[in-house]
């Protein structure tokens, strides 16, 4: 594994290569030609590494297209997912891409081909459209196709000369973590529209460990609205020496996210039949029904956007929501995605959601829909995390934990907002490790912690009509300065006797001048 140092130069320098390409072109708008070429080189070298074994005398760039048997194809495709000819590899188009006048047409066939060389196969849904959004013909790139191979010819050169190292040695780490790098700094550069598909990986750690939290095994990991997919990513870096049985699931309602989101699987060593990530309306086309319970949910669904609810009258019969006995606000679908979870977890694991706060004490169907959640049990803990910590907004956003196999009818309360739980770095505040340490342990123990945690009797949650405000339960810090009053008092009246023996004494200064 190569040195922090080592890490943090490749970072700098594909972020350089990022905003020199792009010239005048929004960096929102520009992000999926550098996230592409990203991809298109990680998985030309990845299927490399799997059709040469480590045997590096088959050098596979240099093999004849027309050699390649049709079994040799059929079994990459069953194993990897797609198929792509040495000609067709980043390394090869790379090459003559400053002199490839037909660089544009030839990218599209070839991503066209990689595309089609999964269908009819088990991968086929997983690799359909990976590179739609890499659109070679984009008047983003140019006004003309001279100027769009210009373009297209810089950002290939630019991430071929990256240096990843030997790929069986660390390049899966290092391609994954450049891709969440770039993401990361394209959501931090595009404000509101960034922090909609991408939780900032420090969050995502928590969120993971809170879901998982003393599962030795989950049998599979959902995220219903997995934007680019990092908080399932940090479920499996969570998991790297557990079991996840049965792999990762997400679904996606932006086709654009929804393609990152692929892509970040792959880039991270997940294949196609370890994730299944759908487009689609988790609210109003679910696609996962099938699959559930899940021992695991983690989420990060958009705050208070507008749904149907109650427009679509047969929603309230849908298994999801029926149990609460009434539907989310039309202009807040915060609880129509809380309820959706809890419907497709299991009897045994977490749900982790971050949630806008104003969920937690509003009344209406809100307040009815937490009367359901704390009558039942279901609420295990509800944590205030500090402000600024996500891309776009600075409010202090809650995390919301699920649990059916709670043993007390207690709901745990923690106030993680103070500056023990953060680290401020430029305009955003970070969690670090240790403030996610403290927040597990805290969770863990459910001990009640001055200022901070507290734990509380369900039927006190009832009598106070079933708020769930963090600060309406734990008291906050007076930090304000203690002050003795009796010696002030005793203060003020030495300063008031020293004030009238000066007063004399400059009267008597003064007479004495007259005289």
């Amino acid at each position: 594994m190569t040195s922090t140092i080592q890490r943090a130069e490749l970072q700098n320098k594909i972020w350089k290569i990022a905003n020199d390409v792009r010239g005048s072109v929004d960096g929102w708008d520009f992000k999926q030609f550098v996230l592409g070429a990203l991809f298109y080189r990680f998985i030309s070298e990845n299927f490399i590494n799997y059709i040469e074994g480590g045997d590096k005398s088959v050098d596979y760039a240099n093999y004849p297209d027309d050699k390649i048997s049709p079994e040799i194809k059929d079994d990459a495709i069953k194993t990897k997912g797609y198929f792509i000819y040495p000609s067709q590899l980043f390394v090869n188009v790379a090459k003559k891409a400053n002199t490839n006048q037909n660089l544009n047409t030839d990218l599209k066939a070839i991503f066209d081909a990689i595309e089609s060389s999964a269908n009819a196969y088990p991968s086929e849904p997983d690799i359909k459209g990976l590179f739609a959004d890499f659109d070679t013909t984009s008047t983003r790139l140019g006004n003309t196709v001279e100027a769009k191979n210009a373009r297209l010819a810089s950002v290939l050169k630019g991430v071929e000369e990256l240096n990843f190292g030997n790929f069986e040695d660390n390049q899966i780490d290092l391609f994954g973590d450049a891709y969440e790098f770039l993401i990361s700094n394209y959501a931090a550069n595009a404000g509101k529209s960034g922090g909609e598909f991408f939780t900032p990986q420090h969050v995502s750690k928590l969120i993971a460990q809170l879901a998982m939290h003393k599962q030795t095994a989950v049998n599979k990991i959902y995220d219903p609205a997995c934007g680019s997919g990092s908080l399932l990513l940090q479920a499996k870096k969570h998991f790297d020496n557990h079991i996840i049985e049965e792999g990762f699931y997400g679904q996606e309602v932006n086709h654009t996210t929804y393609n990152l989101a692929r892509m970040n699987m792959f880039l991270h060593n997940i294949n196609y039949d370890k994730f299944n990530i759908t487009l689609g309306d988790t609210l109003r086309n679910p696609r996962y029904g099938d699959e559930k319970p899940f021992d695991a949910i983690v989420s990060n669904p958009p705050y208070s956007i507008n749904w149907i609810g109650d427009g679509d009258p047969t929603l309230i019969n849908d298994d999801r929501f029926a149990p609460a006995g009434v539907l989310a606000p039309k202009s807040k679908a915060d609880f129509a995605f809380v309820l959706h979870a809890l419907s497709y977890l299991s009897g045994k694991g977490r749900a982790a959601i971050v949630c806008f706060p104003g969920i937690f004490y509003r009344s209406g169907a809100e307040q009815k829909i937490r009367k359901y959640l704390v009558d039942n049990n279901f609420v295990e803990t509800i944590i205030s995390l500090a402000p600024n910590l996500f891309f776009g907004t600075s409010i202090s956003v809650t995390i919301l934990v699920l649990s059916k196999h709670k043993t007390e009818n207690k709901t745990q309360f923690i106030d993680a907002s103070g500056e023990d739980f953060f680290k401020k770095v430029t305009n955003n505040n970070v969690l670090k490790d240790k403030h996610i340490e403290k927040i597990m342990e805290i969770f863990d123990s459910k001990a009640d912690v001055a200022y901070v945690a507290k734990t509380i009797d369900n039927t006190k949650i009832a009598e106070n009509d079933y708020n769930l405000s963090v600060s309406s339960y734990i008291e906050a810090k007076d930090n304000r300065e203690r002050v003795d009053i009796v010696k002030l008092n005793a203060e003020i009246a030495e300063t008031v006797t020293k004030i009238d023996k000066l007063r004399v004494d400059i009267d008597a200064i003064i007479n004495e001048i007259e005289s």
